[in-house]
């Protein structure tokens, strides 16, 4: 159990840096079981399983795969709150958010096109600007939100997002905790909401404002910024990694079987913020869980690069070999599936190491110093060292600092499997 510091807006403890608290492997490591969901559900959204009994069940296991990007969201808004660096000026924030994710994006922006041209494909000019810009998701016109590389429709929502969290970030500070518990509970039911109040948008543009629309798809991200805050000033209960694990197993088993369409994304909300906050109090505890192994933490480095390559790859090949459409029949069918997961995360890695990588440290801000230890007088973290959490603050210096050119507001991996004892 954690042990709560005074529940007092802008004291001291709560002011403290969660960046000196540690990173979080087993959040990238769970990162990749996102990106994998999505891979799962647009590989059964293609047909590229032709037979009958075999495309079954690939539909049965990956019929949520696309709320794997509603885990994107939460874990995005917890991750960046947790990290935040205090007295960062908002215009340093997007700049290293931006150089985190655009050139990704224009290296797929630019793939896509050749590929349109290779194929003789027409292109929407509004559409193309539109995408280049990462503003698409702003636009109900259908055939525009999903065009070029049509994933990232999700970036143009990260935007929004990353442009209004230094703005609320100081509110959020002072917030007092039954009001972050307040937003726990009513995002769940604001997604909820979305069904009924959808009749009020026009049939057409039902789907965007559901699906799309970054001002709603900003309620899931709201979501992990609260309970980011709610574990950093050690005010967050809830149930241990295993324990949610469960509940988010069974949470995807009922409501892919049954609960309606309208009820699952609402479910599933509370099943990832669970897992996500369970799995970042592991990491602070030091405790072993399987998302932070080696293997695992790669595997969600590369998921972003993985994630923007995906659709465009596999709708390539399927056009190139005569199967877009029709799917490959036999067992050759599942065979392509496991193919084409290992083409994308072979190229995935590529783009992560020759592009992500290198101008993710070029564009962006220079870093701060390596420090090891607290400056004198800053304050405890709310992890400090307590006869409840006692190697907390040990396995927090594991994760202080970094020099490599790796995201700066997602875990490193030097720290994998080896808290200190």
């Amino acid at each position: 159990m954690l042990v709560p510091p005074a529940d007092r807006p802008g004291s001291a403890v709560e002011d403290a840096a969660p960046a000196r608290v540690g990173r979080l492997p087993s959040l990238t490591g769970l990162r990749w079981i996102a990106a994998l969901l999505v891979f799962g559900f647009h590989a059964g959204t293609m047909g590229i399983v032709a037979e009958p009994d075999l495309k079954t069940v690939v539909d049965r296991t990956f019929t949520l795969g696309l709320s794997g990007v509603q885990f994107f969201f939460i874990l995005s808004g917890f991750v960046l709150v947790w990290s935040a660096r205090p007295g960062e000026a908002k215009r340093t924030f997007l700049r290293r958010r931006m150089a985190k994710i655009y050139p990704n994006h224009l290296v797929m922006f630019v793939a896509a096109l050749l590929v349109a041209y290779g194929f003789g494909d027409p292109v929407n000019p509004r559409a193309a600007l539109e995408n280049l810009l990462l503003v698409q998701a702003w636009d109900p016109t259908p055939g525009i939100f999903y065009s070029v590389n049509t994933v990232s429709w999700s970036l143009s929502c990260e935007l929004f997002f990353y442009a209004c969290l230094p703005f609320a970030l100081p509110l959020i500070h002072r917030a007092p905790t039954g009001g972050l518990w307040a937003v726990i509970g009513a995002v769940p039911l604001f997604i909820l909401a979305l069904w009924p109040a959808q009749v009020l948008v026009p049939e057409e543009n039902r789907w965007w404002f559901t699906q799309i629309f970054p001002v709603v798809r900003s309620l899931e991200f709201w979501l992990g910024v609260a309970a980011a805050e709610l574990l950093r000033r050690g005010r967050w209960r809830g149930p241990g990694l295993g324990s949610a694990s469960v509940l988010f197993l069974v949470t995807w088993v009922v409501a892919g079987n049954w609960i309606r369409a309208e009820l699952w994304a609402a479910s599933l909300s509370v099943a990832y913020v669970l897992v996500i906050v369970a799995a970042a109090d592991a990491d602070v505890r030091g405790l072993r869980t399987p998302w932070r192994t080696r293997p695992m933490v790669w595997l969600g480095e590369v998921s972003f690069a993985f994630y923007v390559v995906h659709v465009l790859v596999m709708v390539t090949v399927l056009r190139l070999t005569g199967h877009h459409g029709v799917g490959v029949p036999g067992w050759w069918g599942p065979v392509a599936v496991v193919g084409l997961l290992l083409v994308n995360l072979a190229l995935a890695a590529l783009l992560h190491r020759y592009v992500e990588t290198p101008m993710t440290r070029r564009l962006g801000p220079p870093r701060a110093p390596r420090r090891t230890a607290l400056p004198a007088g800053t304050a405890p973290s709310p992890w400090a060292a307590t006869p409840e959490h006692p190697r907390a603050a040990e396995a927090a210096l594991v994760h202080v600092g970094s020099s490599s050119g790796r995201d700066p507001d997602m875990p490193r991996t030097d720290a994998v499997e080896r808290p200190r004892r």
